[in-house]
């Protein structure tokens, strides 16, 4: 049953049919993964790097991360209540909860290609 909910938000088939026939529970979806896009791009580029002069406490790159992770998530809890006013309260923690995987994993993802692609003359 999870594998069948999961796999309806990635099928080709929600990103091509024609006009807004999206649910509330999908706009929730992709509008947070969108977000952790964004919120991955500005920590990849808010992030300090290790320099000769100035190095750079891991724990202060995780803080960062987890900052701008909270602040994003919050932001994105904004929009999803605004997206899915008319929902019964007995789903608006499915409202909260909804694409938080996505949000974490494309947060992560983009934060690591920035911060390489920005500084990636360092390695060398």
């Amino acid at each position: 049953m999870t594998a069948h909910i999961a796999a309806r938000h990635f099928t080709s088939y929600n990103l091509i049919k024609k006009g807004n026939n999206l649910d509330i529970f999908e706009k929730v979806y992709y509008m947070r993964a969108l977000v952790g896009v964004a919120a991955g791009i500005v920590a990849g580029f808010l992030i300090p790097f290790d320099t000769s002069n100035s190095p750079v406490d891991q724990g202060v790159a995780v803080g960062m991360t987890f900052g701008i992770a909270v602040v994003f998530y919050f932001i994105s809890l904004g929009i999803g209540r605004g997206i899915a006013k008319n929902v019964p309260k007995d789903k608006r923690r499915k409202v909260a909860m909804e694409g938080i995987v996505p949000f974490i994993f494309l947060l992560l993802t983009f934060m690591i290609i920035v911060y390489t692609a920005l500084h990636q003359s360092i390695l060398t």
